[in-house]
């Protein structure tokens, strides 16, 4: 066999497609992988031009690059992507590198490819994924950020930051370090800390006050993640929501219920005495100041609700891991505490682990003397049963009194009109759906078209403990 016939047996076996072409761009020589790579077999393309196999938006672009190296005097190569067609009519994305050393025994110019169209249409869509990206971020109220794993060089920013910190973001970009000075400095140890926290590879959540040229008044919730790559942080990434129109709400929540509940009380307690001394004065009038004071004494319950309801929606506690089980047993031993005669009759399931907030002790307490006071039984009976369905808990509270008031039924589904808040009989329902919606929880109600309901609490579980059963009566 001679020099040339082993070279070919050899280009055959390789797996880039190696090709011989004229000045014209003609085959002369195709190698055996082109059948693998492109599906035609060499015959097939000897004496054609690449030039017909190229897609038309890229055949321009190839033909001025072959020419280019042919033409060109000095000993040079270059590399070239483009879409090459397919026996099936398909495309694919060739790399080819060519040089313009055209070697006179083999009588043409040697182009080697290989197929690139896993990794193009891969750097096209991270293309095309990072454009959209950058686009809602353009858009997006909130702060998008992300720097590499030390804090000293800013990754990105998108335009939202000038407008919350009123800082430019230039600033930041050539010091990282100077967005520390958006920070009122009685926050800035606080979120020092955080920041070696998430270098040290743990997430933070917190609040604190930004823009100096509003005087600090904006304040932000921000949230950060470190992204860890083979145990070390190699970047933090995170976003920050601008919340002073909250906070501003809860500073005036909390300020009404102080003065409404300092007021109320007061003044209540000046009526309900004036009431006692109508008594010592007129016996005959008893029966009306029975009323006041019945009325009175509802309107200061009905104030601490209030204050559970303000506390309960002012207070960033978040969701905790809370035993069900357990706060359901304390929460009955409470009402029994406060309602002797009452019958509770119990089916717990222990421990239920439910993520949600500490108030939901208190949703329980609610439902159950709800259930007491709408009883027209001298000895109240209520049913509580508490099992794990799936992944939730279902607390249920059943009782034998008259329906719901599809008004109130409609509170404890959240479906009330938030116009007509007054219309309803008091804040116990609220504080209810309040306590379990913030729980990521939702409630069920069903009534018995004569007498009984049923209520229940669904809960998210945390964890999946081993149950075991405790009844009581």
């Amino acid at each position: 066999m001679d020099r040339s016939g082993s070279l070919g047996l050899l280009l055959d076996q390789a797996q880039d497609k190696i090709v011989l072409l004229d000045d014209d761009g003609t085959f002369s020589y195709v190698n055996g992988a082109c059948e693998r790579i492109l599906g035609f077999e060499p015959a097939e393309l000897v004496g054609r031009t690449v030039f017909e196999f190229v897609h038309p938006d890229d055949v321009d672009g190839m033909r001025r690059e072959f020419r280019r190296m042919v033409r060109d005097e000095t000993l040079g190569e270059g590399t070239i992507e483009y879409r090459h067609r397919t026996s099936d009519g398909d495309w694919v994305w060739l790399e080819s590198r060519m040089s313009n050393l055209n070697d006179d025994e083999l009588d043409g110019y040697v182009v080697s490819s290989r197929d690139v169209t896993d990794r193009v249409e891969a750097e096209r869509e991270r293309a095309e994924t990072a454009s959209r990206l950058e686009g809602i971020a353009a858009v997006a109220g909130d702060v998008l950020w992300m720097f590499d794993g030390d804090w000293s060089e800013l990754l990105f920013v998108n335009p939202a930051y000038e407008g919350i910190f009123g800082r430019p973001i230039e600033e930041i970009r050539n010091h990282p370090e100077a967005f520390l000075d958006a920070i009122h400095p009685e926050d800035r140890p606080a979120v020092e800390e955080a920041m070696a926290c998430l270098a040290g590879g743990r997430s933070v959540e917190m609040e604190y006050r930004v823009n100096p040229a509003e005087d600090y008044t904006r304040w932000v919730w921000v949230q950060g993640e470190p992204i860890t790559r083979d145990g070390e942080v190699v970047r933090i990434t995170g976003f920050v929501r601008d919340i002073t129109d909250r906070r501003r709400r809860e500073c005036q929540l909390v300020v009404m219920d102080n003065l409404l509940r300092h007021n109320l009380r007061n003044d209540l307690n000046i009526v309900l005495g004036q009431a006692d001394l109508i008594d010592e004065e007129l016996p005959e009038a008893s029966q009306y100041t029975a009323v006041i004071r019945r009325v009175g004494k509802e309107l200061l319950q009905t104030a601490e609700k209030e204050r559970e309801v303000i506390d309960l929606l002012t207070e960033q506690q978040g969701r905790q891991r809370i035993d069900f089980g357990e706060a359901v047993l304390e929460s009955i031993e409470t009402v029994r505490e406060r309602h002797a005669g009452v019958v509770i009759e119990t089916d717990i399931t222990k421990p239920t682990i439910v993520c949600g907030r500490p108030e939901l002790g208190l949703a329980v307490i609610e439902l159950l003397e709800n259930s007491i006071q709408h009883s027209e039984e001298s000895e109240p009976r209520v049913g509580v049963s508490l099992r794990q369905v799936g992944t939730h808990a279902e607390l249920t509270v059943e009782d034998d009194d008259a329906p719901i008031p599809s008004i109130e039924a409609d509170v404890l589904l959240g479906d009330h009109d938030m116009n007509q808040v007054y219309h309803s009989s008091g804040l116990g329902f609220w504080l209810v759906y309040w306590a379990v919606e913030l729980s990521n929880g939702h409630v069920s109600v069903h009534s018995e078209e004569d007498h009984g309901n049923r209520v229940t609490l669904s809960l998210p579980l945390e964890e999946a403990d081993e149950p075991t059963q405790r009844r009581e009566r």
